[in-house]
This record gives C-alpha cells, structure tokens and sequence, in this order.
C-alpha cells in the first residue's frame, strides 16, 4: 500500500525560499577560522539546528545546504566544488547568518501551514504497484544495478548507506529484485506512522526475495533515536498487520555494524523502538543474502 498526500517535504519550501533571497542583503564576510572538517560540521549543525522540530535527518540537511551553494553558485557565480569553504564562511558570518536562519524559519511555517492545510486529504491508496517508469533530474546518473527492478538504475549516489547496501543486494542470490524507492507522494510506497498525525514512511528499499517474501528495508543514516522511533513502530505495525493476511513481509531499519566502510555485518532492526539502543547491535537480526 502507499500512503497519498499532496504536500511536499520541508526542504522543498527551504529550496525556493533561499533561491528567492535577495543578492544584495549578503555581504563577503569570511572571517571565520576553522578547519576544512570543523566547517562542514559546523555548516551542518547550522541546518539541522534550524530545522528542527521538522525532520532534521541527513536527505533533508542536505538538500538544504545544497540550496544554500546553489544560491551562492546563481548569484555570485561562486562553485561550491571550488570555494564551498568561503560559502560556508560567507553565509554563516555575523553579517549574514540571520538572512539563512529567516529563510529557514519561513520554510518552516509555510510547511506547517501546508501539514494542517492538507491533513485531512491524506488517504490510503490500495493495491500499489511499483511505477513503470520514474523520471530523473540531471543530478541523477546511470548506476549499474543488475538486480533492480527499473532498468536502467539512475542515482544521485549521496547517500553511502544506500550505495553499499545496493552493492550487497547485487551480490545476492536470494533475491529476485529490489526497488529503490522514493519519497514522496503516492508514485512511491509508504506505510503509515503516528507522530502527533497520521504521516507517511517512505521505506528506501522494497526486495523481492526467491522464497516469495518481501522486504521492507529503511537504511539507517542520520536518524535520531527520537526520529526513527514512530517510523520503526508504524513499520513494524505495518509489516504485522499484513501477515496476519498472509502475506509474507518482513524488514525494519537495516545498517551495517561497520559504519565508516561497511565491510561488516549487515543487519535489521524489527522490534519496538524501545528497544532500540544506540551502538548496540544484540538485537538485530542479520540480513542473510
């Protein structure tokens, strides 16, 4: 099932607005003193401060700071590739910061508003299906992925977790496909999960295996335990639910033990969040592939 709703994702509001802030209110202020490795740290503290209470997880501080290069790349023909340090610096100078936090928070209220606007149009979508075709902007290229179920298999390649669990999918002779799922609307899967609503879960990964099972599959990336735990529960009532119809679901956040170069175990989280422990892998059970 996919869960349908209209509204778009809080970064999407961050995008327009900082596209939209005036080129003359930024001074080159780059008096900041840090190391390369302490700016990018700082530069994300920075987004994923301001934009809590709304999902502050990696996909979305991410596209955040790339609207914020994006701005400066547009207006004063400055590539992050070659001065993303002096961007970070400009924008997060005492002469400059405020316009990026405004923008952000201007974000944030346009999303809320959206939220309560569109709560009452969410609805169920029986009988989903995985799409015939999804189309790509020019940031996604072609990825060797011989075992997904969409060919050709086009990325964006950002996200590492994804990338090495996709590698260990390929690998796989248990598994009939995968699907790299999306995240929002109803062109992609989700299941439904309670915080202060009704929201829906966009799962990252939907496996086929040989045996008929299905696997629901979340890598684990950036997530707070405060965040993951609603959608590890929704997804866990969830994948319940529908094997009490006979189906044969199974999955939960899946990660590697080995985080810095995923050489370790694979394996997945299906409990309660509750019994959720940061660093503690005791109760997870190992993805066999």
């Amino acid at each position: 099932k996919s869960k349908k709703e209209t509204q778009r994702i809080i970064s999407d509001w961050a995008e327009e607005n900082i596209d939209n802030l005036p080129k003359t209110v930024i001074s080159g202020d780059k008096t900041i003193k840090s190391t390369n490795y302490e700016l990018q740290k700082t530069f994300e503290y920075f987004v994923k401060k301001n934009l809590i209470p709304f999902y502050p997880e990696d996909r979305s501080i991410g596209r955040v700071r790339e609207s914020i290069y994006r701005f400066f790349e547009n207006e004063f023909k400055m590539k992050y590739e070659e001065v993303q340090n002096e961007i970070i610096k400009i924008a997060l100078s005492d002469k400059n910061v405020q316009h990026f936090v405004n923008v952000i928070d201007l974000s944030k209220e346009e999303y809320k508003n959206e939220v309560i606007k569109r709560q009452s149009e969410i609805e169920y979508q029986k009988d989903w299906n995985i799409p015939e075709s999804i189309s790509y902007t020019s940031d996604y290229v072609e990825q060797k992925g011989k075992k997904s179920i969409l060919q050709p298999f086009y990325t964006d390649g950002k996200w590492k977790p994804e990338n090495a669990f996709i590698e260990y999918l390929n690998k796989s002779e248990k598994i009939e496909w995968w699907f790299k799922n999306g995240d929002r609307d109803a062109t992609f899967f989700a299941v439904p999960y309670n915080d202060s609503g009704d929201k829906p879960f966009y799962v990252d990964f939907i496996v086929k295996f040989k045996n008929g099972q299905i696997g629901l599959f979340d890598t684990k990336s950036g997530m707070t335990l405060k965040i993951a735990g609603p959608k590890i529960d929704g997804l866990s009532e969830y994948i319940n639910n529908e094997n009490k119809k006979g189906n044969k679901l199974f999955g939960g956040i899946v990660t590697n033990t080995d985080s810095k170069d995923f050489k370790g175990r694979w394996v997945y989280f299906d409990k309660q969040s509750k019994e959720l422990k940061n660093d503690d892998f005791s109760n997870w059970a190992t993805l066999e592939m």
